[in-house]
């Protein structure tokens, strides 16, 4: 071995002990006399010291050509340090150096390996193997490779069994754009890179492997941003003979069981229980983070019929109450308004009413409304003296979704979103189908295996956009971690399905005829879920971003400027799969 002890290991009671270490040179520091180096490993560091008047020739030139990341052995006495160090674990001793050699030397590095480092995301990313050395992605690697093992742990105990599924599979045309892979012995014809087990995971239930689960790679190929990368991470579940209650309770049970062995966190409540609908109504989305208040009022029955055009005309006005904000000053309402008004969210123009402290009122329509008529709206919504009312007007969804984001905006503005708090809530019975109306045709919200509740299964006949399903989301924080429904088991059902997804019995039966073919054979009842395994580590992590949690993520860009990768191939293999490179 190369070493008897590691750089985080040694501790006061080491003293007097003959160690020897080997890691990377993190600084070196020549005080005339004395030079002092900190020897770094991925378990810590350790201050290396070497007198100048004791020490061998040949260990102080081999100290004069050592740099920053140097790798080096080191052997020598662990001695008490005299100016202790209480920031590091090891801050207690210092080695005394008897021998020291290089192992190798290193180039300076392009950025500085420190915590706060030099170095931007691109620099970063195309020499990930150095970022790495840093503790920030270091302990988001730790922490990531923890997380997985409790996981196992937790699903081991519950009678999980862990089966691997197939990479390459066929293109099946729901969901995000799938990665495809030409087939050389095969040629014309290609497989595609899952973008969930889905299909197969269902299978193993009707194989009769009644509590399947999977850490597994998944691929889309859709556009990027900070959470999502085009190869992520799932924990993929799915279990056999159960109910919807069956599955929330059991993996509630796994992410209570995350906290408290990763962050200490015990959480001795059941996860609050919303569905679709409430989200969209009080937070005017389906993620919603239920950390602060700041809901979202429906106000059109009381506030239309006072000759104000835009509200008389909107289809639908939402309010929410910031809490002691009537102190807002007309540039920050002013900056509010312009946020709004974003092209994305689409608002024309954003109502505000102060409700000040002495209890008037003061609002940009108070040629239509009155003291009264606030009074009215304010004991509806809950809004105290000192508060702050914003109103938005408009279409339905497109208001909601202008609220939900001026309510996040404002929720970070005021530091009601801190990351070391968590608010973990269930989101049920989301619709079965969303129309589309550039292509005149219903899309499964989740996937086509999805299962209707059951008192809506007759409108699959009737009226397809009121089914509701039983899908459900775990969400933390404002942030989707988990998602899965209980399946379709039954033959006749899932032609159904297809039928109102626009597909013919041939399209159904050449997609996915091997799954209808398993259901002849004894199907059972079952249903699943999916976690965003990096997601999840983020989060924990306290990120926004997935990217540290990657050991080598792709770019916004989804390349790999590391390995340079994606990349062209050679006309070889290109003639080999009769592949024909047409230029746009």
């Amino acid at each position: 071995m190369y070493r008897t002890h590691t750089c985080g290991e040694l501790r006061i009671e080491n003293v007097g002990q003959k160690v020897t270490l080997c890691g990377w040179v993190q600084l070196k520091r020549d005080k005339g006399g004395m030079i002092w180096i900190d020897l770094r490993d991925r378990y810590g560091i350790t201050q290396l010291a070497i007198e100048e008047s004791t020490a061998e020739k040949k260990v102080i030139e081999t100290v004069d050509k050592i740099g920053r990341e140097f790798v080096i052995q080191v052997r020598g006495v662990v001695i008490e340090r005299y100016s202790k160090n209480d920031k590091i674990p090891t801050g207690d001793i210092e080695i005394k150096v008897e021998d020291i050699k290089i192992l190798n030397p290193s180039e300076i590095p392009p950025f500085t390996i420190i915590d706060n480092t030099d170095g931007g995301d691109e620099l970063r990313m195309k020499y990930r193997y150095l970022d790495i050395r840093r503790n920030p992605v270091k302990n988001a690697l730790l922490l990531r490779h923890k997380m997985a093992q409790e996981v196992r742990k937790y699903l081991d105990a519950q009678g999980f069994i862990e089966v691997e599924t197939p990479v390459l599979i066929k293109s099946t045309p729901e969901g995000a754009r799938d990665f495809v892979v030409p087939s050389r012995m095969h040629p014309g014809e290609f497989y595609a890179l899952p973008q969930s087990p889905q299909t197969f995971k269902q299978l193993l239930m009707v194989a009769g492997m009644d509590k399947y689960f999977q850490i597994v790679k998944c691929f889309r190929d859709e556009d990027l941003r900070a959470d999502r990368q085009p190869e992520f991470t799932q924990i993929d579940c799915e279990m056999s003979f159960v109910e919807q209650d069956d599955i929330l309770q059991t993996f509630e049970g796994m992410v209570k069981h995350l906290f408290n062995q990763i962050l200490n966190i015990e959480i001795d409540y059941n996860f609050p229980r919303i569905t679709y609908t409430e989200a969209m109504e009080k937070y005017g989305n389906d993620k919603p983070d239920i950390r602060f208040g700041m809901e979202i009022n429906n106000i059109s029955n009381f506030v239309k019929g006072k000759n104000f055009v835009v509200f008389d005309s909107a289809e639908y006005i939402g309010a929410m109450v910031v809490k002691n904000a009537a102190k807002y000053s007309r540039k920050q309402i002013d900056e509010l308004t312009e946020f709004v008004k974003q092209p994305h969210l689409g608002a024309k123009g954003l109502v505000y009413c102060k409700y000040s402290a002495d209890g008037t009122f003061k609002s940009t329509v108070d040629k239509f409304y009155t003291s009264e008529d606030w009074k009215i709206i304010s004991q509806q919504i809950k809004a105290q003296p000192g508060d702050l009312i914003l109103i938005l007007a408009g279409d339905k969804y497109k208001t909601l979704n202008a609220l939900s984001e001026l309510r996040l905006k404002l929720a970070n503005e005021l530091g009601l979103r801190p990351k070391d708090t968590f608010a973990p809530l269930w989101v049920v019975e989301f619709p079965l189908l969303e129309y589309d109306e550039e292509s005149r045709r219903y899309f499964a919200k989740h996937h086509p295996f999805t299962s209707p509740l059951d008192e809506d299964i007759p409108l699959l006949e009737t009226d397809p956009s009121k089914i509701r399903a039983k899908a459900y989301d775990l969400v933390i924080n404002g942030v989707e971690i988990g998602g899965g429904s209980i399946r379709i088991f039954n033959k006749e059902l899932q032609s159904l399905m297809f039928k109102n997804l626009g597909f013919t019995p041939e399209e159904a039966e050449n997609q996915f005829g091997f799954l209808m073919n398993a259901f002849k054979y004894g199907a059972p009842p079952h249903g699943g879920i999916a976690f965003g395994f990096d997601r999840l580590c983020a989060m924990f992590g306290g990120s926004d971003s997935i990217r540290d949690f990657i050991a080598f993520p792709k770019n916004n860009a989804g390349r790999d400027v590391m390995i340079e990768s994606p990349a062209p191939i050679s006309q070889q293999q290109l003639d080999e799969l009769g592949i024909i490179i047409k230029n746009n």
